[in-house]
């Protein structure tokens, strides 16, 4: 076994989290993984890892052997790189994390076009709205929606991200159109849970950037749910008001399912991004595939669309 496939496995399984996932990943047994590392920690006469019966965690001296592993790797993936012709196709596996809606409705097509231009290449993808955590899970790189909080993970952002408050038009017909933000208060909310105080919702005037407080209304909650495609469902289906970003409900906004009200009004602002772990270099497959959705999620996003043209009334062609 060479050095290089010892260090491999050692860095998949911190990865991973244990060895189990890793062997899983790596498509080995589990005792292989498991004969690597010990015969590592032999060979360099140190404990990398304390084995418990339910999870791995480094040493000291793991920890700084890790950091120095993961910057070997990437130094002899790259100069393997180096003597590769420019228009070689990419291979290997690209590992992926992103929102479960985006990567549905957007993510999916992309990925479509992305695995045309690249036939050679594999792809993992995780579609989950919790926040992966791209180094122990072994993620290259990783579509985030939202605010991002204090990382080591190096950012790259795609476009600013705007919500619509939508609702079915014949809700709107019944009930009621708003003029002003504060009439949404009188109205039956339905609201995403994943953020905080998902009950109020946040108005600043679109022409007025440097608006930094706005107006705050907190409608009658009706339903409270963790996922936006729930939510734009009970919307089209005429149960209330919501307020989606634009990418999940653009479709159903053109196919008049859903109509937006208040557009002269933006909500506080968030971005598109994908981040990716800190390395001294980027494989070719991960470089390829950012620039690729950075392209392509671009502002101002094609997503917007639905905000400036009229859309189709229910029962009419589109």
């Amino acid at each position: 076994m060479s050095r290089f496939e010892e260090m491999r496995t050692f860095v998949r399984v911190v990865e991973a989290g244990g060895i189990t996932e890793a062997a899983r990943r790596m498509t080995l047994a589990k005792s292989a993984v498991s004969r690597r590392l010990s015969d590592l920690e032999a060979r360099l006469k140190v404990q990398l890892l304390i084995r418990t019966t339910r999870r791995l965690t480094l040493t000291d001296t793991g920890r700084a052997f890790y950091d120095r592993c993961v910057r070997l790797l990437a130094d002899l993936e790259e100069a393997e790189q180096a003597v590769t012709s420019a228009h070689a196709d990419l291979t290997g596996t690209l590992r992926l994390a992103a929102p479960l809606s985006f990567g549905l409705r957007h993510l999916a097509p992309a990925l479509d076009a992305f695995l045309d231009r690249h036939p050679a290449l594999t792809v993992d993808l995780d579609l989950n709205d919790r926040r992966v955590n791209l180094v122990e899970e072994g993620v290259d790189v990783a579509i985030r929606i939202g605010r991002l909080g204090e990382s080591s993970l190096i950012a790259r952002r795609l476009a600013s991200v705007r919500r619509a408050v939508v609702a079915s038009p014949a809700y709107w017909d019944a009930h009621g159109r708003p003029t002003r933000p504060a009439d949404l208060a009188g109205h039956q909310g339905l609201t995403y849970a994943n953020v905080s105080d998902a009950e109020a919702w946040g108005f600043v005037r679109a022409d007025m950037p440097g608006d930094t407080v706005g107006t705050a209304v907190r409608p009658s909650t009706r339903v409270r749910a963790n996922n936006g495609d729930l939510l734009a469902e009970l919307a089209a289906a005429g149960h209330g008001v919501a307020v989606l970003p634009t990418f999940l409900v653009s479709d159903w906004i053109e196919a008049g399912r859903l109509e937006a009200v208040l557009t002269e009004h933006a909500h506080p602002a968030f971005d598109a991004w994908v981040v990716y772990p800190p390395t001294r270099h980027l494989s070719r497959r991960v470089r390829a595939f950012i620039d690729f959705v950075a392209d392509r999620f671009k502002d101002p996003p094609y997503w917007d669309r639905c905000l400036s043209a009229p859309p189709a009334r229910p029962g009419q062609d589109v």
